[in-house]
């Protein structure tokens, strides 16, 4: 009986943290229509995500498959220092896409590190549709 009420317990909390991710994307998204971006696409997501750049502050190609993988439920690693990076997807890694300010965070971060540019709110907007995909 108390495995069971373990079992329940956990399914609540991570179906709590699915909802919370899906309640900031959905902000977000709202955000960037007001911005006057949209429709948005997964797929165009998924084509940025896999897609190589290069800019003048780094002599290499980099993409988000760098460091995050292609397969967004498998942890990743820094291209730079090798710190492990949890899995994107949110049915893998329930912290995932749950906090809006973190979100924009890496946004700015990661737009500028692999892309060379801060992200535009339609192409945020079609990669958080592809890595809740």
């Amino acid at each position: 009986m108390k495995i069971w009420a373990t079992w329940v317990t956990t399914g609540v909390l991570l179906f709590a943290q699915a909802a919370s991710a899906s309640s900031a994307v959905d902000i977000l998204l709202k955000e960037y229509r007001a911005a006057g971006a949209g429709p948005f696409s997964a797929d165009a997501g998924q084509r940025m995500w896999n897609e190589k750049y290069n800019h003048a502050e780094v002599p290499v190609e980099r993409s988000c498959n760098s460091c995050h993988t292609s397969n967004l439920t498998d942890s990743g690693r820094h291209a730079k220092t090798q710190k492990l990076i949890k899995p994107m997807a949110p049915s893998v890694n329930a912290r995932r896409l749950t906090n809006i300010r973190e979100i924009e965070k890496w946004f700015m971060r990661n737009c500028k590190w692999t892309i060379g540019r801060e992200c535009s709110a339609q192409e945020k907007g079609d990669f958080l549709l592809y890595i809740l995909k």
